[in-house]
C-alpha cells in the first residue's frame, strides 16, 4: 500500500483506481480492527494516510464523472 498523490491518481486507468480503492478499504478495515480489538496499530498515523487517499481517489473519479455530463 502506498499514498498517492493526486498527479499520480489522474495518470492512472479507471480500473487502476478501483482496485487501488479496494486495496485501501481492505488496510482501513485492517487497521480499524486492530484498534477496535485493543490492539497497538504499527503506524498511527496510518489510519489518517489511508483515509486521506481514498478521499483523493474518490474526488478524482468525481471530477472525472462531472467532465463527462
Amino acid at each position: 500500500m502506498s499514498i498517492f498523490r493526486i498527479v499520480d491518481i489522474r495518470k492512472m486507468s479507471e480500473k487502476e483506481r478501483q482496485e487501488e480503492l479496494e486495496s485501501l478499504m481492505l488496510d482501513l478495515m485492517r487497521e480499524r480492527g486492530v484498534i477496535a480489538t485493543g490492539g497497538a496499530p504499527d503506524n498511527p498515523g496510518r489510519v489518517g494516510e489511508i483515509r486521506k487517499t481514498i478521499a483523493r481517489i474518490r474526488t478524482i473519479e468525481s471530477e472525472i464523472r462531472r467532465e463527462e455530463k
